[in-house]
């Protein structure tokens, strides 16, 4: 694939070539994100069906999960960072070229264990996929209003993608199989790859810089250690050595991580960057909300599957309002960006999502469709549209041309690790509420403590968002 690109290169330098239209570009970089948000959901209404036929445990079922967000978490800031050193065409090629084939190995998969290494080995292709999809999308479209609109449409593609998992899910798993939950990225990875080779434009800020590996390696390692250890308390508990030594090992990883990055000539994350407050406070609030609202779609799905009976194609059928309303709210935020304000526009929709986490957490085992699925759902969802495009707008403000790609992987990095560490979490509540109990009524409890700490998450998340994002996008 190197000989490719780099064929590639030479005969972009020695004829000239048409511009795409910018909207072909945005359309390339929108399929990009949309693959590698899919996949984080898509899985889910499938998970009993991949643990009926492969004998997983429930550990390992949690691990379908977490095996692509830790790795795609782990990954992203090297993944960002080589775009920007190498090239954002060819890091978007690579990564969609190993996601392709990852899904190809995950679908014909005959062992839990292969399973998982493909589900990692996807995640690490969304890593490299991933912060690309926002840098050449930012490279393409010239900053102000239009920038906005495309900002939006990315998101909203991506959280569609998020949205539309469980249907699309539900409907293959029903139709076809469990495995064509993975092998359908196959077809639709090839024609974007081919038309990316052809259409998408080089770019890159590198400068005769050289990649960070030793702090490529201690953030993925300390990223992915963390994850582990708090993926552990589920089964272990907090105070077993299985869950205290990765901990404190993770913790370990990540100090050393930011003493090399202060020490480096050229990092892999300059600390500096957080000292622009766009970038520092919309990551955080990234990290706070994604650690809630990524939860929503595991356990709704579980909630329809495991207590109300739903087949996997009815599960996801009744998530369809949520979807729409992801779009919705990620297609209005940059109309009311220039009115309220980007803080606000976030502010306000994680206080929306807040309300339809509160809602959801009155879930009963008799589960009336209408009060405790659909409008509970569009409100988290909508919520959860409107505060994804102002935050990923204000982060990528605050970054220069040289650390687009960093800051994109950044953006990526903080709101999935966030709903990866943000899963382990509320699985390890939702267990120790049911207290080892598989009845409709244990399970009932332990989904709606989920949704109660969720709503204290995100009120905790408008409280930071108020008193440290800036009011707009810097500009810088």
């Amino acid at each position: 694939m190197t000989g490719m690109l780099e064929a590639a290169d030479v005969t972009r330098s020695s004829s000239p070539r048409i511009a795409p239209p910018m909207w072909l570009v945005v359309a390339l970089a929108c399929a990009g994100q949309f693959l590698v948000v899919l996949d984080v959901s898509v899985v889910n209404v499938a998970l009993p069906s991949m643990r009926a036929d492969l004998g997983l445990s429930a550990q390992g079922l949690q691990w379908v999960v977490n095996a692509y967000a830790i790795a795609f978490a782990g990954f992203m800031l090297l993944g960002g960072r080589a775009g920007d050193l190498y090239g954002r065409k060819r890091m978007f090629l690579v990564g969609l070229g190993l996601f392709t084939l990852a899904s190809l190995g995950g679908g014909l998969a005959h062992e839990g264990g292969q399973l998982l290494v493909a589900r990692a080995v996807q995640g690490l292709g969304a890593a490299v996929l991933a912060p690309s999809t926002l840098t050449i999308l930012t490279s393409a479209v010239p900053e102000g209003a239009a920038r906005a609109r495309a900002i939006a449409t990315w998101t909203a593609v991506g959280a569609g993608g998020g949205a539309a998992g469980g249907l699309v899910g539900g409907a293959l798993v029903d139709w076809l199989s469990w495995r064509w939950v993975l092998l359908i990225n196959v077809p639709i990875g090839a024609v974007v790859l081919a038309a990316s080779v052809k259409w998408l434009a080089e770019s890159r800020n590198g400068d005769g810089r050289r990649l960070d590996l030793p702090g490529a390696v201690l953030v993925t390692a300390g990223l992915g250690t963390l994850a582990y250890g708090i993926s552990q308390t589920e089964a272990e508990g907090w105070t077993a050595a299985a869950t205290l030594v990765p901990l404190a090992v993770g913790a370990a990883l990540m100090a050393s991580f930011l003493l090399v990055e202060a020490r480096t000539a050229a990092p892999l994350m300059p600390l500096g960057l957080f000292r622009a407050r766009a970038v520092s406070s919309a990551n955080a609030a990234m990290f706070l909300s994604g650690s809630a609202m990524f939860c929503m779609w595991y356990f709704m799905t579980l909630y329809a599957q495991n207590v109300l009976g739903y087949s996997p194609l009815d599960a996801g059928l009744a998530l369809v309002p949520s979807s729409l309303a992801v779009l919705v709210g990620s297609k209005s935020a940059p109309r009311f960006m220039p009115l309220l304000g980007a803080r606000n526009v976030a502010a306000l929709g994680t206080v929306v999502a807040a309300a339809g986490f509160g809602w959801q957490s009155l879930m009963t085992t008799e589960g009336n469709y209408l009060t405790e699925i659909m409008f509970p759902g569009i409100l988290m969802m909508l919520g959860a549209g409107l505060t994804a495009t102002p935050l990923a707008s204000l982060a990528t403000s605050g970054a220069a041309p040289g650390e687009a790609g960093l800051v994109s992987g950044l953006v990526n990095t903080s709101r999935t690790m966030g709903g990866s560490l943000g899963l382990a979490v509320m699985s390890t509540i939702a267990a120790a509420r049911t207290a080892g109990r598989d009845g409709p009524a244990a399970l009932t409890e332990g989904y709606a403590l989920v949704f109660r700490t969720g709503t204290g998450v995100l009120l905790a998340g408008v409280a930071l968002m108020l008193v440290w994002l800036p009011r707009r996008p810097s500009g810088r």
